[in-house]
């Protein structure tokens, strides 16, 4: 499989994830979160994949709409990463919930397909970098 095959792969993959979060998913989202798979939330929280079926699964998440506004992905044969940025709105925790968010997310390739093994998100303005809005670390 030429690297071209691999990104186009791991951006399926990731938009299977965009449908399955909006969809609230478990069956889908399952598959695509490794077990051992660990997740940084806006708040700073570490979650692990069993949080996050679990706040799909009783509603305590519930996402209305997801405009992705970015995807960029890098991928190998083996593993890859992608960063989304976009709007997310619905509620969590009965709270209304939208904001603008980026999420960098690492996914590992087996037999299965891809999963993800860590993620991280962020919230991120409407100001893009280099406009002088102060520093930027990459």
């Amino acid at each position: 499989m030429h690297d071209h095959d691999h990104t186009e792969s791991l951006r399926a993959a990731e938009r299977r994830l965009q449908a399955a979060q909006l969809a609230s998913d478990v069956d889908a989202l399952s598959e695509l979160l490794d077990d051992e798979g660990r997740f940084t939330g806006p708040d700073g929280h570490l979650y692990t994949k069993a949080d996050d079926l679990r706040a799909h699964e009783t509603g305590h998440q519930v996402l209305t709409s997801l405009r992705e506004e970015d995807l960029r992905v890098l991928a190998t044969a083996g593993t890859g990463v992608t960063w989304f940025l976009g709007t997310l709105e619905g509620s969590v925790g009965g709270q209304p919930l939208r904001a603008r968010l980026r999420y960098t997310r690492t996914w590992l390739r087996d037999r299965a397909g891809w999963k993800i093994i860590a993620a991280h998100a962020t919230f991120a303005t409407d100001t893009p970098p280099g406009t002088g809005d102060g520093p930027h670390r990459g």
